[in-house]
């Protein structure tokens, strides 16, 4: 496996709160990764995506074993996520400067032949081959709601004035649960994990011709980073690429 991250502030935000954690594990042969997206205030937002994405990345990696099965790894992937919760919403309480904060998560464990992916909030998980690019993870938001009772078309989702109110995230609630994505993966392919500065912008064609057709991959996730913020960046922007 060859991975490539990327991470901007944009061109209309001060502070980056985003953050994320890429690495290969060569025992065992696990890429680990999380992407997490802040809300919550100028400092909150960083506070509650560091806490989250640590927690996540720390829990999980204390937990893999080679040869894990899926049921192993979702039990993992969704005890990590609640231990993220659990930090964040106790971070929230303890200062009037915290309260309220609160972080998008998609991450998982990528395999030579599968990967297990959870998401709470709209920070998504994507699958790119030969064959196109598939969304993997489904947004907790309120226009994915929308568009699931067809209330919503395409089209109007993506100019909807509350597109960027999500319904689920880390650290708001006392409890909260991922969904969990299980994917078989073939030589080749890509898993992708992003946060909205980048969806919100750049449409998902577009993404899979940069990464598919646009250059040396190598060079993919600063190539749709320097897209968004072309197109105004008005958010924080995180990629994080794998190759199988």
């Amino acid at each position: 496996m060859q991975v490539w991250s990327c991470t901007d502030t944009g061109v209309a935000r001060q502070q980056n709160q985003d953050c994320y954690h890429l690495e290969l594990l060569r025992e065992g042969g696990f890429a680990l990764c999380a992407v997490c997206d802040g809300m919550g205030g100028a400092r909150a937002g960083n506070i509650a995506s560091e806490t989250a994405c640590r927690s996540f990345i720390e829990e999980t990696r204390l937990a893999l074993k080679p040869s894990m099965s899926d049921r192993a790894i979702r039990h993992t992937l969704a005890g990590a996520v609640r231990l993220a919760n659990t930090k964040v919403f106790d971070l929230s309480r303890s200062s009037a400067e915290y309260y309220g904060m609160g972080t998008t998560l998609v991450g998982g464990i990528v395999m030579p032949d599968r990967a297990v992916i959870v998401n709470v909030g709209d920070s998504r998980g994507y699958l790119i081959g030969d064959e196109g690019i598939q969304r993997v993870t489904r947004d907790h938001s309120l226009v994915e709601d929308l568009l699931a009772r067809g209330e919503l078309s395409q089209e109007e989702a993506k100019h909807h004035p509350k597109r960027n109110l999500i319904t689920r995230a880390l650290g708001t609630e006392i409890e909260v649960e991922g969904d969990l994505f299980s994917l078989e993966l073939e030589p080749g392919q890509f898993v992708l994990l992003c946060t909205d500065g980048l969806t919100n912008i750049v449409e998902e064609q577009e993404i899979l011709y940069e990464i598919l057709h646009g250059g040396d991959v190598e060079q993919a996730c600063t190539r749709l980073v320097d897209m968004a913020n072309r197109r105004g960046g008005p958010d924080n922007i995180t990629v994080v690429l794998i190759r199988i």
